[in-house]
């Protein structure tokens, strides 16, 4: 292993908190071509147990590193290619540890343009500059009149060309920008101001219209409003440091003039390098580091909302199912009318229908009669309604249709239909329903979102689900594979049907790229259902390694094989019919037999290949073969006559879901085509520093309507348990509209609610 590569060994066992060992072994499986999910899931023996989320880190700081070591070289070859690599020099450049650093160190031999310090040197005044600052006490006037020539016509001329060769020796001295760096991080401010005539186009922005804050406290999205803001042309924003440091020097002045051994006060020779030190700050590095600054806000902020972003989208991925059951999707329209479609357990197409009970036609009498037929014919359980306008109405619509009907009743559930109208012009949407109108594939869409959201969200681009703050004002390349990621340990997390998942579903498999998911799909088309895994080998194109990192994701529910339908590896077979032997039992009987399984010392199925972690996993998978993680399905209740925002008054206690996870709260869908936003203060009775810590995207919540803007479409929620207690809930209705996901966790909250105002001021304009 060389030199670089035990470093990077080194600095990431640091940062995941894991042994080198681990740490290199996953490094080999990453770059023999295995999936982050394949490496969590079946090869712990490896790796020691690393888990997804250390493996992602690792994977990204690799990365990282990488192209840090490989740019530590191209620099050292340059530097050497110039002839000026000193053992000095080298160790330094061997203990950089980030591209800034190494930057930093490469300054002054990095090719550049014509300066004004060269074209100084070419006039002669490098002497000059030597000798001022070697002769202290001298005049530095009477020094440069030695060095008036043709091309330097005066004193003035040759002492602004020393100081120009000086100012560049100062500001490529790489220490020097370090500590100044460190500095500027520490005591630094943010401030952004309204261009002049500005202030009306700009209405949005104007929280930040005379706003100053530190710049190491500024949080991700004021960060990137501010941010969109000066890209907008609307504000000026500047890194200002000692701005309030009334003393004649300011500190980073001081730093400079102290990096190169110049005192504060003394001869001529002093005062003028002094200076230029001054000077060398103002005109070379304040900009300079501000520019640097800027950028690491920039990629400080864009890395928290990436986060938040990826948070969210994997709590709406994993959402409870609804499960197998035949479904009515209904993407609610006015003028257009309301889409409908029915859909079987599986999630085929049966049937679509669009009805007119709103303006301009108002056939509710005809509306209801078709839902009704639909629902009888098919034999409907589920109705899922979109959460767009005119929800509510078609909402209240269905409720009608489904008190009149005998026995049985469907359950109708509100869900969101982000990304739907996106999925339904794709070409995903086409290649799925060729001859069906584009207006009614969203309604399938929601249909299908209800029975399994990860099996119909992974069809979409996931920028375009809306659980994320500024994406478009994001890196693009980081926020894809950031969410990239997420959807890959989603789905591999949950296993695939193999033969039912569609080629979007295949294609986030671990080993599958999107010609090898469509090739799945063509044989299965062909050939019929697949009997067991290994008829996965038949495919075209998909060989033994590839068999090897996707085969354990993939189901085959009462398959020749029982195995097929575990997420036991089929490399790990054998050690599965050695448990059966020692049980003396039929393999079939004892899978799901807790009991019996329990009862085993996984020790004593441990060999060479295989070892305890392996076969635990094996047990505790036969215990309940083909489990799925997701949380089991639950509703949310939406109080009925509470249709618009005009409908909302402080104090009422309502059910919601949490639609969006962000830095300053969440924000909860309470059934009114407005969400609320429940600010970080008012989350829980605790100081919360995440909101991430107590809600997730999905999550159902009991809230207190606060404050209610209808002029500004704004809504204060609270869950603090004592705000909550104190309401009285009204009464559920009947016929309440329902919402996925997981009971309401606990909350409280210790800040005054009378401090809402200013925040919720300020967050609303960052969803």
């Amino acid at each position: 292993m060389t030199s670089e590569t035990t470093r990077i060994v080194q600095i990431i066992a640091s940062e995941i908190q894991a042994k080198s060992e681990q740490v290199k072994a996953a490094i080999a499986l990453l770059d023999e071509g295995s999936t982050v999910p394949f490496i969590a899931r079946y090869r712990k023996e490896a790796t020691g147990g690393l888990d997804d989320t250390q493996l992602r880190q690792l994977d990204e700081r690799l990365v990282y590193l990488r192209e840090l070591e490989t740019r530590r070289l191209a620099i050292s070859e340059s530097i050497g290619g110039q002839g000026k690599l000193t053992e000095q020099l080298a160790i330094k450049i061997a203990g950089a540890e980030t591209k800034a650093e190494l930057e930093d160190i490469y300054l002054p031999f990095r090719p550049k343009r014509r300066t004004r310090a060269e074209i100084a040197r070419e006039k002669g005044l490098g002497g000059l500059a030597d000798t001022i600052f070697a002769n202290r006490t001298a005049d530095p006037a009477e020094l440069a009149q030695a060095y008036v020539s043709e091309s330097v016509p005066d004193v003035k001329t040759a002492l602004e060309g020393a100081r120009d060769i000086l100012t560049e020796t100062f500001a490529e001295n790489a220490d020097l920008v370090g500590r100044l760096r460190t500095y500027l991080q520490q005591h630094a401010i943010l401030r952004a101001k309204v261009i002049e005539g500005k202030e009306t186009a700009g209405e949005k922005f104007s929280d930040y219209f005379d706003h100053c804050e530190r710049w190491a406290a500024v949080p991700s999205h004021r960060a990137l409003a501010m941010l969109r803001g000066r890209n907008e042309d609307v504000l000026s924003l500047n890194i200002e440091v000692d701005a309030e440091d009334a003393s004649p020097l300011k500190p980073v002045e001081r730093m400079v003039a102290e990096s190169h051994d110049i005192p504060l006060q003394g001869a001529a020779g002093d005062r003028w390098l002094l200076e230029t030190a001054r000077w060398t700050w103002r005109v070379k590095l304040s900009l300079h580091l501000s520019l640097d600054l800027m950028n690491e806000l920039r990629q400080r902020a864009e890395k928290e909302a990436i986060e938040v972003f990826a948070r969210n989208l994997k709590d709406l991925l994993l959402a409870a199912p609804a499960g197998s059951r035949p479904t009515m999707g209904l993407d609610p329209g006015i003028r257009t009318g309301v889409k409908v479609a029915v859909v079987d357990a599986t999630g085929k197409l049966l049937e679509t229908s669009t009805i007119y009970p709103f303006q301009p036609r108002n056939d509710v009498a005809g509306a209801m009669a078709e839902l009704g037929r639909l629902i009888r014919r098919h034999k409907v359980e589920l109705i899922a309604i979109g959460n767009g306008t005119a929800s509510r109405e078609t909402d209240r619509l269905a409720g009608e249709v489904i008190a009149a009907l005998p026995g049985a009743k469907p359950i109708k559930v509100v869900v969101s239909e982000a990304g739907a109208s996106v999925y339904s012009a794709s070409a995903t949407a086409a290649a799925e329903m060729p001859d069906l109108d584009v207006s009614l594939r969203g309604a399938v869409s929601i249909a299908r979102r209800l029975q399994d959201p990860l099996a119909e969200l992974v069809k979409i681009d996931p920028k375009s689900i809306g659980v994320g703050q500024y994406q478009h004002d994001v890196s693009q390349v980081w926020l894809a594979r950031s969410l990239d990621a997420v959807v890959e340990d989603a789905v591999n997390a949950v296993g695939v049907d193999l033969n039912t998942a569609s080629a979007a579903l295949l294609s986030r498999i671990s080993g599958l790229s999107s010609s090898l998911a469509d090739a799945i799909i063509v044989h299965r088309d062909e050939k019929g259902a697949f009997k067991n895994r290994k008829e996965l080998l038949d495919v075209t194109r998909l060989g033994p390694r590839t068999f090897e990192l996707c085969a354990g994701f993939l189901r085959i529910p009462n398959g020749s094989e029982p195995l097929d339908a575990a997420s036991v590896h089929p490399e790990a077979y054998g050690v599965v019919r050695k448990i059966a032997a020692a049980c003396g039992r039929d393999l079939r009987s004892l899978m799901g037999d807790t009991a019996a399984l329990k009862a085993l010392n996984p020790a004593q199925f441990v060999d060479e290949r295989f070892g305890l972690p392996t076969v635990r996993d094996i047990l505790s998978e036969l215990e309940k073969p083909g489990r799925d993680p997701r949380p089991a399905f639950k509703t949310a209740t939406f109080t009925d006559g509470v249709n618009d925002i005009k409908d909302l008054v402080p104090g009422q206690m309502l059910e919601g879901v949490v639609t969006n996870v962000a830095n300053f709260g969440a924000f909860v869908d309470i059934g009114v085509h407005q969400d609320g936003l429940v600010h970080i203060s008012q989350l829980a009775d605790r100081y919360v520093k995440d909101p991430g810590a107590v809600v997730k995207a999905g999550d159902i919540v009991k809230v207190r309507v606060v404050e209610v803007d209808v002029k500004r479409k704004r809504i204060a929620l609270s869950m603090r348990a004592q705000d909550t207690l104190q309401s009285t809930k009204a009464p559920e209705p009947a016929n309440s509209s329902h919402r996925t996901h997981n009971k309401p966790q606990a909350s409280r909250s210790d800040k005054p609610q009378s401090a809402l105002a200013a925040a919720l001021s300020e967050a609303f304009r960052h969803k």
